[in-house]
């Protein structure tokens, strides 16, 4: 007697008249996005005439296809054979990258306040947020922009009530259980804890981002003497 197949947990919504969104998952787990990142690198490999552009993000893939071409029905039912084949898909092994960061003063404004939150000393903030590697869940908000996770339980704090007009360039912050960098000076909600005078984006590098979907972050805490080094380099 033939077992029966498994059903597939993935979820499919219309987003617009020429773009599917597949959710692979409802809550946000290294697991789930594991699984977003092996359907894009199926699509990638073996891409579906017709689909324009993917977006990925914690627990979905957004595809966006040419309406001329393609119908979202026929997409799915696509889409739904790729997904019986995701476990057998080999990704790539991760980058570790190392961002060197001046944490606290006018590098880090909040850091002091997420203290107070939190009930900690900013030395032991700083010691939290150093003492993992995150995972590099998907680049959105602005180019450049990595969505990292998760932070320690004991740093995990709210986004500001009020976004600032400004954060600069290079900004280190978290906001719930996330943190990246801003790559550039943009408005932004997430408490500041330091800065990097590392460039996350830039038009002359091979993929243009520092970091890619996948890849591992860990921080490093550096003097602001380094610091100054670093971004003379």
């Amino acid at each position: 007697m033939n077992k029966p197949k498994p059903r597939s947990e993935a979820r499919f919504e219309w987003a617009s008249d020429q773009s599917l969104l597949v959710y692979l998952g409802e809550a946000i787990s290294a697991e789930t996005n594991e699984k977003v990142r092996k359907l894009l690198r199926l699509l990638e490999v073996e891409p579906i005439a017709g689909v324009r552009n993917l977006h990925p993000a914690y627990c979905s893939l957004l595809v966006k296809f040419d309406p001329l071409r393609l119908r979202h029905e026929p997409l799915e039912a696509k889409l739904r054979e790729y997904l019986q084949r995701i476990e057998k898909v080999q990704l790539p092994e991760p980058r570790e990258v190392e961002i060197p960061v001046c944490y606290g003063g006018e590098f880090g404004p909040d850091l002091h306040e997420v203290a107070a939150l939190r009930g900690l000393a900013p030395e032991q903030v700083i010691e939290f947020h150093t003492s993992r590697s995150y995972l590099v869940y998907f680049l959105g908000f602005v180019p450049g922009f990595a969505y990292l996770g998760e932070l320690p339980e004991a740093l995990v704090t709210p986004r500001l009530a009020a976004p600032r007009k400004k954060v600069p360039v290079g900004s280190v912050g978290i906001a719930g259980n996330q943190t990246g960098v801003y790559p550039f000076a943009t408005p932004g909600g997430w408490r500041l804890l330091g800065r990097t005078p590392v460039e996350m984006f830039r038009t002359d590098r091979e993929g243009l981002s520092l970091v890619s979907i996948g890849d591992h972050v860990r921080f490093v805490p550096v003097s602001r003497e380094r610091f100054a080094e670093l971004e003379r380099a």
